[in-house]
């Protein structure tokens, strides 16, 4: 047997990392030849012997990951349950993810048989391995172990070591949170939250736990920033699953948030971090759910905190102002302008899912009073901070139904005027007295506000007041008609899909159009949208060789 075991490490490690890191897919056949001639028992042994060969270690996990990947590589896992047993105990975090990894395929070692597999990892008392690599493993064994723990829980039988019916259990979960450090806890209440995604059944497991009030109270508690940021993304990340509003009620989740953007005494992070969170819930699926009150309120407490950060370059302006942007990008379905006029002033006698199917987040935020747009409007216009500026614009862009279809981009009669009114008051406290200064001042600057100028264009000109405006600066037709404005592939699309909007504007205003003074400006645009986004103009002159006769004398 020892001579079974001495081998050329060398020539392992070479057909290792042939095998490892071949480029097509590794079958059965391919997995069976390998092992022929390096059985798994060599391969193990190498693993714990000749740990000092470079590179040794990580190629035969690379193998042996591939290996297990494949039906027959898979069958072989349960005769070597004991290796794995050791591997989830390994100093090494690489070893330890292999072990966690080849868990995963455990299932497929044993015919189909779920049930079976999850008993033989039961036997070999995997689990608790596993949990323990998801505490105190780097993020990679955290990540493999979670996934691990997910496929026990494809079978009745996994469901009970996940969740096991004595709470006093060492393996419950709840028992595991309250032993761990910080990092652990996320990593504890970031699993419930993959559990809970599994299924509607599984879910209900988790809410008759009452294992989702562990995430709200570790909220609610505010001792530690960086774990409230993190659980507060993943209730962000239950909200969004299907099954997640009926056990976890959207309306809570807002009030949460709604509480930490009014509170001045936390931190800032905190706050930008739940406005964001904010936008996001308002723009939801789930959102129906929630009442209009809950709704009105969390845009209020935006508006208050970008009030008092007025003129303020900071983080939480961006987010804010991000979080309106997100708001301002979302839609009903409505076709009747003047059916949200009438859920507007009489919603108090109309169902709240009518009320959501035909606002767009856009006239919430110009309807309100004062309206809440006048922040992002005031800042994308203002020399303020390049970020604060950027996030302006962009939400800005949004409002005006850049991101929408073509029969969504305008607004109803009240926001349309407000938005108009906002932009021109703007324009007259400025340097620049009017809306097309403005734009022309913005494609002058930098590469990335030049990029968010495209984008509040393509959305406003839809408008004819911002049509008229365009057409009567030809420095602003220069700017997007100049295909060698751009160098880089972002810059050069937006510049593009602005071409064609002022075009496909010009060519819908019969009015215009008829202009004899437009009509050069009319074929610049045609030309510009004709070549493309990526083709430099034809005038720009290429490099030519020179030759030059020698001077002989």
């Amino acid at each position: 047997m020892e001579e079974e075991f001495s081998l050329d490490p060398s020539h392992l490690l070479e057909s290792a990392s042939d095998f490892a890191h071949f480029p097509g897919v590794q079958n059965d056949a391919s997995a069976k030849s390998f092992l022929d001639r390096f059985p798994l028992p060599v391969i193990i042994s190498a693993l714990q012997t000749k740990a000092d060969v470079p590179g040794l270690e990580m190629t035969l996990v690379a193998c042996l990951e591939r290996i297990f990947k494949t039906k027959y590589g898979a069958s072989l896992i349960p005769q070597f349950m004991t290796f794995v047993q050791v591997g989830l105990q390994a100093e090494s975090q690489v070893i330890k993810r292999l072990a966690c990894i080849t868990v995963c395929c455990v299932g497929s070692s044993c015919d189909e048989n779920v049930d079976g597999a999850v008993e033989l990892v039961d036997e070999y008392g995997v689990y608790p391995l596993l949990l323990n690599c998801m505490i105190h493993g780097d993020e990679q064994v955290a990540a493999s172990s979670m996934d691990a723990i997910k496929g026990l829980t494809t079978s009745s039988k996994g469901i009970e070591i996940v969740f096991p019916v004595k709470s006093d259990e060492s393996t419950s979960l709840r028992n595991v949170l309250a032993h761990s450090s910080s990092l652990g806890q996320v990593r504890v209440l970031a699993l419930i939250v993959k559990l809970f995604c599994v299924s509607s059944s599984v879910a209900s497991i988790i809410y008759g736990l009452d294992l989702l009030s562990l995430l709200v109270a570790q909220v609610s508690t505010r001792s530690d920033l960086l774990m409230t940021l993190s659980v507060l993304e993943l209730l962000y990340e239950l909200s969004e699953i299907p099954h997640g509003a009926e056990f976890l009620p959207i309306a809570t989740f807002l009030q949460l948030l709604i509480s930490f953007v009014r509170d001045k005494s936390v931190e800032p992070m905190l706050r930008s971090r739940s406005m964001v969170i904010s936008g996001r819930l308002l723009t939801s699926e789930g959102i129906s759910t929630v009442e209009k009150s809950s709704v009105i309120n969390a845009l209020s407490a935006i508006d208050e905190t970008l009030e008092l950060l007025k003129g303020q370059d900071t983080d939480e302006s961006e987010s804010g102002l991000e979080a309106l942007g997100q708001i301002g990008s979302s839609g009903g379905g409505r076709d009747d302008d003047d059916m949200v006029e009438t859920i507007l002033q009489h919603s108090q006698a109309l169902e709240w899912w009518q009320w959501v199917e035909a606002i767009q987040g856009a006239e919430l935020l110009l309807s309100s009073v004062p309206p809440v747009a006048r922040h992002v409007i005031d800042a994308a216009f203002d020399r303020q901070g390049r970020g604060v500026q950027l996030a302006a614009l962009h939400a800005l862009g949004n409002i005006s139904g850049e991101g929408r279809p073509d029969g969504s981009k305008i607004l109803n009669d009240s926001a349309e005027v407000c938005l108009r009114c906002l932009i021109f008051e703007k324009a007259a406290k400025s340097a620049k007295l009017t809306p097309s200064g403005l734009f022309l001042s913005l494609l002058q600057k930098e590469s990335e506000i030049r990029w968010a100028a495209y984008r509040l264009i393509s959305g406003l000109v839809a408008r004819p007041w911002c049509l008229i405006e365009i057409c009567s600066k030809p420095g602003i037709i220069d700017i997007v008609t100049d295909a060698s404005t751009e160098s880089a592939k972002n810059g050069m699309e937006a510049r593009h899909k602005c071409c064609e909007a002022i075009y496909s504007a010009l060519s819908a205003s019969c009015k215009l159009l008829s202009d004899p003074s437009l009509a050069g400006m009319a074929a610049k645009l045609n030309e510009a949208v004709r070549r493309g986004p990526y083709q430099l103009a034809r005038e720009r002159a290429e490099a030519q060789p020179v030759v030059m006769t020698a001077e002989r004398f």
